[in-house]
């Protein structure tokens, strides 16, 4: 496939959504075709790029011929960007009918689409300067989002969000300083840029740049104590909640991670020092600091909020290993969890738009006058826990197993949180299911008269996942060896 049809798989939803906010749709039909077409398109487009990618950049802007903007695609170009473009399509498909009465629907979708261009973008990215124009641009197409209801609320988590991403980027914009200054070259290369003749005798200097690196993309994938934007956005709509959490925004912290740490500082120069066990415990932290929030909270979207600030830094504590084991490991869980958690968000989301109903303590009865959301909540719930034989058994065992054979102390460590989080995730994940096929016998069966599953906009995705949830569980072979693969460099 020719190099120049990578930028155009950015192009088609990003210039598509931007073209969303120019006509007046008087027939919302019509608008949400177009807005599924261009989406569908983009997602095609990446695919086709994925599967038919070479080895050439296509530079957009050169400033010198170290500087530019570029895009290449290599093995976690493909993992991340092949996340995007299978999830982006179902997530719109559920928001026709969830944001059918939500109102400002044509900004909505325009910058929802948008996003989607942008997060291919980060993907795509051939270099640190690249991937951090992306990464600032994901931040202004997705505030519009948080803050879509207008309310106080949402006006101060958006608020909330955008501050705490500048102050990420800030620390990001650090990190691409000395990458520029001490590096090779700012393009992505398998084991990093920087090398002993170029660091002399600034080498404690750079490890404290690469943990600085570390804390500004970490505050897009909520790395304690830079989480709390992300509990504040659960006020946003749940397509949006969704998307923040399971595909776009924290996966897109998660993915700087990795280039910083593999292509960019590189493992050879921070295996083994004091800024690998900095950014070790802080993942280690974080897991087990959601874990128990997560069961302590009580409204039902935050709850998976503090989830979803524990997987995250899953995925950071396989990165933090510094081995290819760990970066398979890490790659495994970014996919497999995006796939549970859209579906556990979703199910929540069909829970509060067919009942109103948004705590714990209200989904007794639920899962019968619900049978297909909650049973699929609890196959998300399988999964979340690591149960065998569901996709999140697959990533957390890849995980422990990778972090055995590091041999770390504090690895071993990482393996007792990683156990503890699986049982407090299986704890605040099973309550919602047990409420709702087993109520007590103090619920009110008055207010689940008229209680039934979403249409099939909301139904069908639910479906989707979780089949994909138990293939993947039971059939992920192929995926594992093609990750192998991946973090080896091949």
């Amino acid at each position: 496939m020719p190099v120049w049809m990578i930028p155009v798989a950015i192009a088609v939803p990003f210039f598509g959504g931007i073209a969303l906010l120019l006509p007046r749709f008087h027939s919302p039909k019509l608008r949400n075709v177009i807005v599924f077409f261009t989406v569908l398109a983009g997602s095609v487009l990446t695919w086709a790029n994925i599967l038919n990618h070479g080895s050439e950049s296509f530079v957009i802007v050169k400033f010198t011929d170290n500087l530019n903007i570029a895009l290449k695609i290599d093995g976690l170009s493909c993992v991340f960007a092949g996340l995007v473009a299978t999830l982006w399509p179902f997530s719109t498909y559920y928001a026709f009918e969830y944001m059918k009465h939500e109102g400002f629907n044509q900004s909505f979708f325009a910058f929802y689409t948008m996003t989607l261009g942008v997060t291919v973008g980060i993907a795509f990215s051939a270099n640190l300067l690249t991937l951090y124009f992306f990464y600032e641009l994901l931040t202004l197409v997705t505030v519009p989002l948080v803050m879509h209801g207008m309310t106080k609320k949402s006006v101060h988590a958006a608020r909330k969000y955008l501050y705490y991403s500048l102050g990420g980027a800030a620390f990001a914009f650090i990190g691409l300083v000395f990458i520029i200054t001490y590096g090779n070259s700012i393009d992505f290369s398998y084991g990093g840029v920087i090398t002993a003749a170029n660091v002399g005798g600034r080498r404690d200097l750079l490890l404290f740049i690469y943990v600085l690196t570390f804390c500004g993309f970490g505050v897009k994938a909520a790395i304690f104590p830079f989480y709390s934007w992300l509990i504040s956005a659960a006020v946003a709509p749940v397509p949006v909640t969704a998307l923040l959490h399971a595909v776009a925004v924290v996966k897109s912290g998660a993915f700087a991670i990795m280039r910083a740490t593999y292509f960019s500082f590189g493992t050879d120069f921070l295996c083994g020092t004091w800024a690998q066990t900095v950014v070790m415990t802080m993942s280690i932290v974080t897991i087990l600091f959601g874990s128990v929030f997560a069961l302590k909270e009580r409204h039902l979207k935050r709850r998976l909020a503090y989830s979803t600030v524990s997987n995250l830094s899953y995925i950071l504590f396989g990165c933090s290993l510094m081995t290819p084991a760990g970066l398979a490991a890490g790659m495994a869980h970014m996919l497999f969890h995006g796939l549970t958690k859209i579906c556990s968000f979703f199910c929540t989301g069909a829970i509060m738009h067919q009942t109103g109903k948004e705590y714990v303590s209200e989904m007794n009865g639920l899962g019968k006058k619900m049978p297909i959301t909650f049973t699929c909540f609890t196959i998300s719930a399988l999964s979340l826990s690591g149960v065998p034989l569901f996709a999140g058994f697959v990533s957390k065992w890849r995980l422990g197993s990778a972090a055995m054979e590091v041999g770390n102390p504090l690895a071993i460590v990482g393996v007792g949180a990683l156990l503890i989080s699986a049982l407090l995730t299986a704890l605040y994940m099973f309550t919602v299911s047990v409420r709702g096929f087993f109520p007590s016998k103090d619920g009110d069966a008055l207010s689940l008269a008229s209680a039934k599953d979403g249409g099939v906009k909301m139904s069908l995705p639910l479906i989707v996942f979780s089949v994909g949830m138990i293939v993947f569980g039971c059939w992920s072979q192929p995926i594992l060896d093609l990750l192998a693969r991946i973090a080896a460099g091949m």
